[in-house]
């Protein structure tokens, strides 16, 4: 479901059960979740998100923040950089020789764009067969707060830091795109889909959640 609120859109899912109050959860990647108890009318389930529509804006921006990209690195030969959840010294990922620092870094970003282009094309297959599912396309792209995303339009796209990640996060990540191609919304039914294919998808949530502010460059 979705609601607006002062001017952007909060969008959340609904888990129906036997309880006596409605309540709401956020996780450590935004995702908000409303336990109400059955037969809840979509209008109070609205409601009670707009009444909490400031605190919920307030957490998620903070989510934001502790993903937002920290201040560039000093580059050199002896430092390390994340590929596929290893450490690297930097001249084992890219050549060195003389350049200087604003190259080095443009260099290596071009690194990771093809090191997660190939990766996302080789792992992307198995997966969307499993699905039974297929993207209209798929890009590799810079982002600050988002790993992946799905379009109306079935169009994904991944973060180029994936490519810092474990290869199982980096599954997860495709099996969590690909997924929306059957579900857009964080639905229940969603997630019972990644879950069939990945049963232990929140481990890797939370290695996102931890990790995520040192896959950068």
């Amino acid at each position: 479901m979705k609601i607006e609120f002062e001017n952007q859109i909060i969008e959340f899912n609904v888990q129906y059960g036997k309880r006596k109050k409605l309540s709401l959860h956020i996780d450590s990647i935004g995702l908000i979740t409303v336990k109400a108890p059955k037969d809840t009318s979509e209008e109070i389930i609205t409601s009670a998100v707009k009444q909490n529509g400031k605190l919920i804006m307030e957490k998620l921006q903070s989510i934001d923040k502790s993903r937002e990209i920290p201040k560039a690195r000093e580059y050199q030969e002896e430092g390390k950089f994340l590929h596929l959840g290893k450490e690297y010294f930097l001249h084992e990922l890219i050549q060195i020789g003389e350049l200087g620092e604003e190259e080095l870094k443009k260099n290596l970003k071009k690194f990771y764009f093809a090191s997660c282009k190939k990766i996302v094309g080789q792992r992307i297959q198995r997966y969307q067969t499993e699905l039974r599912v297929k993207p209209k396309s798929i890009e590799i792209v810079e982002s600050r707060t988002k790993w992946g995303s799905c379009s109306s339009d079935k169009k994904l796209t991944f973060n180029y830091r994936l490519a810092m990640a474990p290869l199982e996060v980096i599954d997860y990540v495709i099996i969590h795109e690909l997924c929306h191609l059957l579900h857009m919304n964080h639905d229940r039914s969603f997630w019972r889909r990644v879950g069939s294919i990945m049963p232990d998808y929140k481990e890797k949530q939370d290695y996102l959640a931890r990790q995520g502010q040192a896959m950068t460059l």
